[in-house]
């Protein structure tokens, strides 16, 4: 295996089309290019992803996107050590396109392919971005999951717990239109909560009388409704005032819930007795200013170094998929073009599922 490695990367699982050149050499890894198309616009009337617009988005961009990312490298294909692609988990149409365009791709190249877990690129984003070595601790909070991990290796993820129901980016948008807030819910319920007291409304915070790292945000969001459903018989509707006092009570209890359950899963990690403890954050959600600082915080009082990569690799991006694939590729492995786009498909496939399962396997 040759030292420096460039690994174009592909990323369409859900609502965003990426793509991304990645090199590593000697060194850390760097990011020479990384494109970006959201499709925020098209779903916004909807209230939430529509699969088959998000499907026909990524079929229009993903090539435009490909040669894009190529472009601001400075390199053409034949710089290219090995193309990577999201195979799963993710909406099936999203992750059908950009499976094919790597496979055309390989196939034309004759480059090497690699088929990537979604949920891996984000777990391997502190090593992209700060080289943090295993294991770590890592909070994968996002729109669509919410899990601890103890990252061993590239390949070994062991789960030790997660959501039961709703993720909190999920939880997110759906208290943002409960309040008749704007869409993506997360940034819109921070915004809000910045004017509101968090102690008006008292709001549960499931599972924290239970043992254990599992979460459950499902049961806080019908509290929110209640609440409001109750403001509104009272007044008549909600006033801005009323908004922010809700929207404060909701990211306070998902805050307290989060930092209580990472204490807990913080706990478990080091009886590994790692040589330096990393506690690492990644997805969406981890762009809340009141959970981050309350998660630094408590890494501050835990002695363990805290990760956050930025913010564009927060979020859903090819970068960490060029990435995850050039670990894989390093490790000597590679997919052929019988590579199948995988709608569900857990990092940690000996643990029982979180969300139940189904003829398609375990959910992520």
């Amino acid at each position: 295996m040759k030292k420096s490695l460039t690994i174009l990367g592909i990323e369409s699982s859900c609502d965003d089309t990426a793509a991304a050149v990645v090199r590593r050499g000697e060194g850390k890894a760097e990011v020479l290019a990384s494109v970006v198309f959201g499709q925020t616009e098209l779903h916004e009337a909807y209230g939430g992803v529509v699969p088959e617009i998000a499907a026909r988005a990524h079929a229009e961009k993903i090539d435009i996107c490909v040669e894009q990312a190529l472009e601001r490298a400075g390199l053409g294909l034949a710089q290219i050590d090995a193309v990577a692609v999201t195979a799963g988990p993710g909406l099936i149409g999203g992750v059908l396109s950009g499976v094919m365009c790597a496979k055309g791709i390989a196939a034309a190249t004759g480059l090497p392919l690699v088929g990537v877990n979604h949920l891996a690129g984000h777990a391997l984003t502190p090593r992209l971005t700060d080289a943090v070595a295993f294991p770590y601790l890592m909070l994968l909070v996002s729109g669509g999951h919410c899990q601890f991990l103890i990252v061993a290796s590239a390949d070994s993820y062991r789960r030790i717990g997660g959501t039961i129901d709703d993720a909190p980016g999920e939880a997110f948008d759906k208290a943002a239109r409960l309040l008749g807030l704007s869409q993506p819910g997360g940034p819109a319920i921070e915004a809000a909560a910045k004017a509101g007291d968090p102690a008006q409304f008292a709001l549960p915070r499931p599972l924290l009388d239970r043992p254990g790292c599992d979460m459950s945000f499902s049961g806080l969001k019908t509290a929110l409704l209640r609440a409001r459903d109750a403001v509104v018989a009272e007044k008549g509707g909600l006033t801005q005032q009323d908004q922010a006092d809700l929207a404060a009570g909701f990211q306070s209890a998902v805050t307290d819930i989060l930092h209580e359950k990472t204490k807990r899963a913080l706990a478990e990690y080091r009886l590994l007795a790692p040589a330096k403890p990393t506690f690492a954050i990644a997805g969406g959600v981890a762009a809340n200013g009141q959970i981050r600082s309350a998660l630094v915080g408590l890494c501050e009082t835990e002695g363990v170094a805290f990760v956050a990569p930025p913010l564009s690799l927060c979020t859903d991006n090819a970068a960490m998929i060029a990435y995850a694939g050039l670990e894989r590729f390093a490790a000597g492995e590679t997919d052929g073009l019988d590579l199948s786009a995988r709608p569900r498909w857990p990092l940690d496939d000996q643990s029982p599922a979180m969300l139940g399962s189904g003829k398609k396997g375990a959910k992520a």
